[in-house]
């Protein structure tokens, strides 16, 4: 696994997106260390009353021959408030990358899954993928056709499918209801997801009947980011892990769903 850092990273880019999400980019003044699809970054949010724990965050994109990295957040509380406020040139203390992360397919094709801020991780695990020649298939969800996020970037790397709860774009319902699923041939071999538990449990239940291999990265609420505060435990056929440091992504033959 790659070696975590904490550093002081640069604001060049603080750009609202649509609705409570916002893009934040950081720059290293030294080479990024080696980043992985899923990992995360714990960002600790000064000038915050009440904020006294850092943010566990997705990393969404890294740029290598920019030092940058780009952090896609929802506005859920003071302290994403606050890091959606920072300007140009302010600094942010980061310990990253942290957590595990989604094994990288060998054959056959592969279909991510990302519904809400789930979709963050996935961007990246599609441009690393690239890399080693994998086009995969991506099928997002959001309540509707306003909600979504950064459409033109995501299509870069794969071929994107969309469900929307209201039907406005791409097919109506949530994505366990997209076509995609409903296939008497299913063309994956894999899937890895992330977003909303209740849409990872029912991925797990349908992949587990149709013996399809399944990753998820479980959102579990996180404190320190290390193992230490035992706050993002989940429960697995191998007894309690905690998902900042043995996750956060987990097959779903290990999970007690």
């Amino acid at each position: 696994m790659s070696k975590k850092v904490i550093r002081d990273l640069r604001v060049i880019g603080n750009e609202r997106i649509g609705g409570s999400f916002f893009l934040l980019t950081l720059q290293s003044e030294d080479i990024l260390p080696v980043i992985l699809p899923a990992q995360f970054a714990e960002v600790k949010i000064n000038n915050s009353v009440g904020t006294f724990l850092r943010r566990p965050i997705s990393i969404h994109d890294v740029d290598y021959d920019k030092q940058t990295i780009q952090l896609l957040v929802k506005i859920a509380g003071d302290g994403t408030a606050t890091l959606a406020h920072l300007h140009d040139g302010d600094m942010v203390n980061v310990v990253f990358p942290l957590g595990n992360t989604f094994a990288l397919p060998l054959s056959g094709r592969v279909l991510l899954v990302g519904g809400g801020v789930g979709v963050a991780p996935l961007l990246f695990t599609a441009r690393y993928m690239q890399r080693f020649g994998f086009r995969p298939d991506i099928l997002l969800g959001y309540r509707s056709k306003s909600n979504i996020l950064r459409k033109e970037v995501y299509e870069k790397f794969g071929n994107v499918f969309y469900a929307t709860d209201d039907g406005s774009f791409g097919e109506k319902g949530t994505v366990m209801q997209h076509s995609i699923f409903n296939s008497e041939n299913f063309p994956y071999t894999e899937i890895l997801a992330c977003g909303p538990e209740p849409m990872m449990r029912a991925l797990a239940k349908w992949a587990l009947e149709h013996k399809v291999e399944c990753e998820v990265s479980l959102e579990n609420k996180m404190a320190c980011g290390i193992g230490a505060c035992l706050c993002c435990v989940q429960n697995t056929k191998e007894g309690h892990k905690c998902v900042c440091t043995e996750g956060p992504v987990f097959n779903v033959k290990q999970l007690l769903w």
